[in-house]
């Protein structure tokens, strides 16, 4: 008990005094004392929890981090330049240190019932849309991490999909962390509601500078029926960061969900994402990328639960691992008994570029239904010799095979990727690491459709 304690004793007593000064009705200030009592009573979860088995964050447990204060001008504007969407995106709300900011955010006009805006004007004015959505997807008893960031509400992202809107170009989210010198924590949180028949692109960017901090980040999606929706998050912070992040969706009947997830950042990510197919007849597409090196440890776990009948659901996850840097996956359908005709299936490949390197993938199903058509599957090695061989002798180099059969293993992914800010900046990134030509592209292998997805 005495160590639960220390570890949970700074921020308890950061929330002392963020609740001083937190303002909100009654209920915003009920759900932040749920959730600090509950992270409280529980405090972090260790190596004995079977979810946090292969993730040790002790490093977190132990560092006694601040809440930010004011960030870095030259540092805030050097990385809002560097990824801002700029006119490649209808809106841009960007956050320093969990913080809105008006002046770098962009918000153009929006088609009629669209709603955007920071949480904290939502709020503050009592918003009944927020009221009736924020915590009650994304629940303080569903792991440690979501607990305390629901006690620390107080900013983040609010998008409002009204019914029969569609939104063209995409919407970003940008959440920047600068920690200055001490080591710092933030909590964003992002709701997104997609009222009835409606169509949105959003885009997640999290990013920092150098520094050792701690991105604390929830999101919560809830999508009506007949909506399409395709969510991105790119994870891109400091190499000395640490970024901790539950995505929890509820779809509706005959709705659409695809999320491409990209992790490239941080000494330590952790990723759960969990999508419930509440309605019949609902579609969820979960695609990640992950690529590693030094020491860095990097977690997904993924729960696709079909609580319905006749859904489809598809998963494709691939780590790129170098250096002595760490991968877990973790992926489960649950399919209830009510959800005849299921549909799902879940692969996992990881390609280990050195011998230190090392992956544990552990797909799962929990059958309840008699009626379904479930797979599941993971494959771990190295570069193929045969293709090394083969490329060498049309006169490419040793490294130059190798680095080419990278890009097109992790091509699977980035070609999915409709949103183009999003997959160009993972296309650089991989020709950067592997000293391939900028202009080289392996994204039109095939269209972001049904026919993609045969994996």
């Amino acid at each position: 008990m005495t160590e639960l304690m220390e570890d949970t004793t700074q921020h308890i007593s950061n929330f002392s005094r963020f609740a001083r000064r937190a303002g909100g009705a009654a209920w915003i200030d009920q759900l932040r004392k749920a959730g600090i009592e509950r992270f409280e009573q529980v405090g972090f979860p260790s190596r004995t929890d079977e979810q946090w088995r292969q993730t040790n964050i002790e490093a977190i447990t132990k560092t006694a981090f601040q809440l930010p204060g004011d960030a870095a001008e030259v540092d805030v504007r050097r990385l809002h330049e560097q990824y801002s969407f700029g006119d490649d995106a209808v809106c841009e709300l960007v956050f320093v240190n969990g913080r809105f900011s008006a002046e770098l955010s962009k918000i153009d006009e929006l088609p009629r019932g669209v709603r955007l805006a920071s949480l904290a004007d939502e709020i503050a004015a009592d918003s009944a849309d927020v009221r009736e959505a924020l915590g009650q997807h994304a629940k303080i008893n569903a792991n440690p991490f979501v607990a305390l960031n629901s006690g620390f509400i107080s900013d983040g992202a609010f998008l409002l999909l009204g019914r029969g809107t569609t939104v063209d170009r995409p919407i970003h989210f940008l959440y920047i962390s600068v920690p200055g010198d001490e080591k710092t924590v933030s909590h964003p949180r992002t709701l997104v509601v997609a009222k009835d028949n409606s169509e949105a692109t959003i885009v997640e960017s999290y990013v920092g500078s150098t520094g050792t901090y701690l991105t604390n980040a929830v999101t919560e999606i809830v999508v009506g029926r007949d909506c399409r929706l395709d969510r991105n998050k790119l994870q891109h912070e400091s190499l000395e960061a640490y970024h901790i992040a539950t995505l929890q969706v509820t779809l509706g009947e005959n709705s659409v969900f695809i999320s491409h997830s990209a992790g490239i950042g941080s000494k330590l990510l952790r990723n759960d994402l969990n999508v419930v197919l509440n309605g019949e007849r609902a579609d969820a597409t979960l695609n990640g990328l992950v690529m590693a090196s030094g020491t860095q440890l990097i977690d997904n776990h993924t729960l696709l639960d079909h609580a319905a009948p006749n859904c489809t659901s598809h998963e494709l996850y691939k780590y790129i691992l170098n250096g002595k840097a760490t991968g877990v996956f973790k992926g489960k359908i649950f399919v209830n008994q009510i959800a005849q005709k299921t549909d799902s299936k879940q692969t996992s490949k990881c390609l280990l570029l050195s011998d230190d390197a090392t992956m544990h993938s552990q797909p799962a199903l929990e059958i309840y239904a008699d009626d379904v058509k479930c797979t599941h599957g993971s494959t771990t090695g190295p570069v193929d010799d045969d293709m090394v061989f083969y490329l060498r002798s049309r006169g490419l180099s040793f490294d130059a095979s190798r680095h080419l059969l990278t890009y097109a293993f992790a091509a699977d992914v980035t070609r999915r990727i409709k949103v183009e800010p999003v997959r160009r900046r993972l296309e650089n990134y991989m020709a950067a690491q592997h000293g391939l030509p900028l202009d080289l592209r392996i994204t039109d292998l095939g269209a972001h459709d049904d026919s993609a997805r045969n994996m």
